[in-house]
């Protein structure tokens, strides 16, 4: 057993929630992000603006009537499983030949996953990756040995659980839906507070949010909440952080304040608060629905793809005849929700804090 242990060691095989449910899951992140997110981003804006280049196929793959043709957006978006694969198996510090490997892995497993996909993608990636690493460089014929035992191993996982992982995690993203459906306040306080929470620890919201396929209402409550955190932080720290400060937390993220929430866990009282309030008025008040791509709902304000996928859904419900126009109860909504509310709140919630004592003076330092 020691001896076994030292060869886990040695492949750098660590099995910790560290290793998988942090390192793996902020890759996921950057995976999704990359890929699926930039290309819902560059398709948008080639529909919205008539940007030609961004409108054009570039690629049409098949024949007749099961063609498929793909924008640059769209390939982009395509490619969401092997980049979250390789992501991930830079997280795990894959060598080069397991790491190439996980293309094949990534796109297999996000379509044999469906909706699910990248969940799917996520848990095969990493068992992939660790069976790669157990055998990289112990042969003489590593070039070979390396990426067949990747490559195997990650498709016939992918085989046994792929579609059991996507029709589970579809399962739960469709049981929240009807959850807040049915509940819009309670759901919506709930989704609200879980997601934008998810958000400011160091692992991924907007992967959960795309695992689940959260879109509809509970979408709604996901970018109330996570726009708390983000816009909540930038303005209750602006007195310590300024400027830039602002702007690193409230188009970038909420994470920045880990540190400083591991040292005094009350600053995370007055964002939490504030979407607490934003998620139900969101859902029962101004019926705000994230129809666009469900990694969007996760995202909040960062280079505002939460908003951009709110007006993504809006186009298309229009397209689909399920929305007739725009409003401008529609705008009042996304300002509220996602801007003016969370600020406000949050920084009279600091106040109060600040005046009790539970917040002091440097408790939001960044170290910018």
């Amino acid at each position: 057993m020691d001896s076994f242990k030292k060869f886990l060691r040695r492949k750098d095989v660590v099995c910790s929630m560290q290793r998988y449910g942090i390192d793996a899951l902020g890759a996921m992140a950057q995976g999704l992000f990359c890929t699926l997110l930039v290309g819902t981003i560059l398709n948008t804006l080639g529909q919205q603006f008539s940007i030609g280049f961004l409108q054009q196929t570039i690629v049409t793959i098949g024949a007749g009537e099961g063609a498929s043709s793909y924008t640059i957006g769209g390939l982009a978006s395509l490619m969401v499983g092997p980049g979250i694969a390789i992501a991930i198996g830079f997280a795990l510090h894959c060598p080069p030949l397991v790491l190439f490997s996980l293309i094949p892995v990534g796109f297999a497993a996000n379509a044999m996953g469906g909706a699910g996909g990248p969940l799917a993608v996520y848990v095969i990636a990493i068992a992939a990756s660790e069976c790669g690493k157990l055998v990289s460089k112990e042969t003489k014929i590593d070039i070979l040995v390396t990426p067949i035992v990747t490559v195997l191993s990650g498709i016939g996982v992918s085989c046994l659980v792929a579609a059991p992982i996507g029709a589970g995690a579809s399962a739960v993203g469709s049981a929240v839906r009807w959850a807040t459906e049915q509940q819009p306040f309670l759901m919506g306080i709930l989704v609200s507070v879980l997601v934008g929470v998810a958000l400011t620890l160091p692992i991924s919201s907007a992967a959960i949010c795309q695992a689940l396929s959260l879109t509809g209402l509970a979408g709604g409550a996901a970018v109330a909440g996570c726009c708390a955190q983000m816009v909540g932080f930038a303005v209750m720290s602006f007195r310590e952080n300024r400027w830039g400060g602002l702007v690193a937390q409230g188009v970038g993220t909420s994470m920045l304040q880990m540190p400083n929430i591991v040292k005094n866990p009350k600053i995370w009282i007055p964002p939490t608060l504030a979407s607490a309030i934003t998620g139900p008025l969101a859902t029962c008040l101004f019926r705000l629905e994230m129809n666009g791509a469900p990694v969007s709902s996760g995202m909040g304000t960062c280079g505002f793809v939460g908003q951009i996928g709110v007006y993504t859904g809006w186009v298309n419900d229009i397209a689909a005849g399920v929305k007739t126009g725009i409003t401008a109860m529609d705008w009042i909504g996304l300002a509220l929700i996602c801007f003016i509310l969370p600020a406000i709140l949050s920084d009279v919630f600091c106040r109060i804090l600040r005046k009790w004592g539970w917040i002091r003076e440097n408790d939001l330092k960044l170290d910018l």
